[in-house]
């Protein structure tokens, strides 16, 4: 049977990021990708012109649509926006008692517009990321998470402990904000630490690139793989799509989802 794998997040009217990101990269796995959209963006490679919030009760309705006859094998959140929205999504979950879910806490976009409300990020911290298998936030995101600063490497790995016991999440801390030519991924899964690193790559054109990691590893973990195993390979996929990008618009460029089919 083929892996399903659900996105719950919002649209990107300018493809390179949100679902539009997410189901490329299921497309790419070679999973089966199913949506629930909780809301709607005008944005294109250079910023994000308005933002329409889907009802909840239709949040609700497409996710009873999909788990009443489809169903998943992983799920992966993206940009939520609101305390609303964020709750209903999480009592989703639970209610049909959802697995191997990866939250990317998207709070702002590459162009600065805010993507999170600054009221929803306490909701996001004590009830969706209670029960995800695994957290993704940037160095920015983390900092916001964890309260503190992070510097280096080692401030990661602090702060991805800070997250995960705040939480009681495995936690990657992703190093693409970071300075040098290293960028360095750190997980924390509760227990031990793994680093993954590899030579950063000079390039603008990056948009939507941690809506694709987050799927990519949810697409690994419905397809049986350890944590470990799918973000190792999820960040593979990652390298190849940055390396094989192409300019798209007059901001930030398009990563290249469908570089690994054959």
């Amino acid at each position: 049977m083929v892996s399903r794998v659900m996105t719950v997040a919002s649209t990107d009217s300018g493809g390179g990021a949100g679902i539009m990101a997410d189901l490329k990269t299921f497309t790419a796995m070679k999973v089966f990708g199913t949506a629930v959209i909780v809301s709607l963006t005008a944005q294109n490679s250079v910023s994000v012109k308005s933002i329409y919030e889907v009802p909840v009760y239709f949040i609700n309705d497409q996710f009873d649509a999909i788990m009443e006859d489809i169903g998943t094998d992983a799920a992966k959140t993206g940009m939520l926006y609101s305390e609303e929205i964020i709750s209903a999504v999480t009592e989703k979950f639970l209610q049909y008692d959802v697995h191997n879910i990866v939250v990317d806490p998207v709070m702002v976009s590459k162009t600065n517009a805010r993507l999170l409300k600054e009221d929803a990020v306490f909701t996001m911290v004590h009830k969706l990321m209670k029960i995800a298998t695994l957290i993704t936030p940037n160095i920015p995101e983390s900092e916001v998470i964890s309260s503190m600063k992070i510097n280096n490497v080692e401030d990661a790995r602090i702060a991805a402990k800070k997250i995960s016991g705040i939480t009681g999440s495995a936690v990657l801390v992703k190093g693409g904000h970071s300075s040098g030519n290293l960028s360095t991924d750190i997980l924390y899964d509760g227990k031990e630490y793994s680093e993954f690193s590899d030579i950063r790559i000079d390039t603008r054109n990056t948009h939507g690139t941690g809506d694709t990691l987050s799927a990519s590893i949810a697409s690994y973990l419905a397809a049986g793989k350890n944590l470990y195993d799918s973000i190792s390979l999820a960040r593979k996929y990652i390298e190849g799509a940055i390396k094989n990008s192409f300019p798209m618009g007059n901001g930030y460029g398009s990563l290249s989802h469908f570089w690994a089919i054959k």
